[in-house]
């Protein structure tokens, strides 16, 4: 079977979280073949792969946002769009349930001749002055036309690219991923199954209250936004997959029909975690974290709690392994945060294998904004290792069992909260019993709840399902 993977932001552009899940899944699947739909920011990552791509990777499409700056506008051009073209785009944009179907046969016809002519059309135009006039007439006209262009921009792009053909098309978000694959159904008329690690519209939803350059009302049109993007998806989708029991009840509450929901969590090779390198007896508390250093993962109270672990651990040293370019002024500040605070003892590693790392830890540490499902936890426990994360997505969880009888593998905190982050640290570098012992309880847990066989058997078993076409009950 020939499986279209769509990933936003992240394979084979991005190491670890999400990508490292779909380099597992092609991986283990050596009788498919894979197309990969990448998603990316900028063209400027064209080609600049950080995985090297398995030989069941048949195709790789790239598709970038930035690539309306290659198109030439003729403005102000009739387009001729009809009545019921022109009430799918507003019903995009002022808060109600959006005509996909559409809006993706107006936007894939040759009427629209390319999406810079679209978004100057006089029919796009007169859709805003509509917007205005019902919804929003308090604000000026001029800077709606511009927000929403800016707005819409992207999704008009990934329809007007169309999709490869396959026999099934499987997203790993909702969001633009989601609305991809929704398109790649309705062309084809395939399976579409989607998969969320997190809830794509609730981590959007927290960026654009806190963006400082999206204001007043405008914030509701782009959270209104791109909740309708994850609905397309959850009405477009076959069969929707989560990796935990909370996740699915917050997809069922945002319009989700519940029996499309099947969870299947991550899993980890167990025994490629054992018989790591260890640190040496004489050697200090060290403290490691595995992530992305991007401002959700919130490196910033990791750096602050580690100020507060100093004070009484004063030997202690902490690695935070992982990529530094994702978003270089944040890692600016993170540096320049250590140096104002007269931290010594931390050390961003950058990109490491991290089988050679995570054996010399005594302990892990994770302080996302949100997450889903991390990986890394995961990959921590298969060797042993305790965790502090913050009560995020599955984290509570994974160190605390839900009934299984395993015991506690690490302590979970609040968000932000610096300083039960530095206290759950410090008990942990205060007590080795403990940190054997919550290690030992997590390597059961993982050992028997997320192997790398569960989550291949479950994906291979819901694959077969649909390889015999199913009818669309659309």
């Amino acid at each position: 079977m020939k499986i279209c993977l769509i990933a936003e932001g992240s394979y084979p552009f991005i190491m670890g979280g999400v990508s490292s899940w779909i380099h597992s899944l092609i991986t283990g699947m050596p009788e498919h073949e894979f197309i990969i739909y990448a998603i990316g920011a900028q063209e400027k990552s064209k080609g600049n792969y950080v995985y090297e791509l398995p030989p069941n990777v048949v195709q790789i499409k790239e598709v970038f946002l930035d690539a309306y700056l290659k198109e030439e506008a003729d403005p102000g051009k009739r387009l001729s769009l009809s009545k019921e073209e022109q009430q799918a785009v507003l019903s995009l944009l002022d808060g109600s349930t959006a005509n996909w179907h559409t809006l993706f046969s107006m936007l894939t016809q040759e009427k629209v001749p390319s999406v810079a002519n679209f978004l100057t059309s006089k029919d796009f135009f007169e859709i805003i002055q509509k917007l205005c006039e019902q919804k929003y007439p308090q604000i000026p006209f001029t800077e709606m036309l511009w927000m929403i262009r800016s707005m819409v921009l992207p999704l008009c792009l990934i329809i007007k690219e169309g999709m490869p053909q396959a026999d099934l098309y499987h997203s790993v978000c909702t969001g633009y991923g989601g609305v991809a694959g929704s398109l790649g159904k309705h062309l084809f008329g395939k399976p579409f199954l989607l998969t969320e690690h997190g809830i794509y519209t609730r981590e959007r939803e927290e960026e654009i209250i806190k963006a400082n350059w999206i204001k007043g009302h405008f914030k509701d049109i782009w959270i209104d936004y791109f909740y309708n993007l994850s609905k397309c998806a959850y009405s477009y989708a076959d069969h929707v997959i989560t990796l935990f029991e909370r996740n699915k009840e917050i997809q069922v509450e945002l319009g989700c029909e519940q029996k499309k929901v099947t969870i299947i969590p991550n899993g980890v090779r167990v025994g490629d975690y054992q018989n790591l390198p260890q640190k040496k007896a004489e050697e200090p508390i060290t403290i490691g974290a595995v992530v992305r250093v991007v401002p959700i993962k919130d490196i910033k109270t990791m750096i602050h709690s580690f100020a507060l672990v100093k004070e009484q651990v004063p030997e202690a040293r902490f690695m935070i392994m992982g990529p530094t370019d994702e978003d270089e002024e944040y890692y600016l500040e993170c540096l320049q945060l250590v140096e104002s605070l007269e931290l010594e003892d931390v050390t961003f590693t950058g990109p490491v294998n991290v089988k050679e790392h995570l054996g010399k830890m005594d302990l892990l540490v994770l302080t996302s904004i949100s997450e889903g499902q991390p990986l890394v936890i995961l990959e921590g426990m298969a060797c042993s290792k305790p965790f502090v994360t913050t009560d995020v997505g599955s984290c509570r969880e994974l160190l605390y069992g839900n009934g299984d009888g395993y015991g506690k593998a690490g302590i979970t905190v609040p968000v932000m909260h610096f300083a039960q982050i530095a206290q759950a640290i410090i008990t942990l570098c205060q007590s080795e019993a403990m940190r054997l012992e919550m290690g030992e309880n997590g390597y059961k847990r993982v050992s028997d709840m997320y192997t790398n066989t569960n989550f291949l058997t479950a994906y291979r078993n819901l694959y077969r399902e649909y390889e015999v076409q199913k009818p669309w009950q659309g």
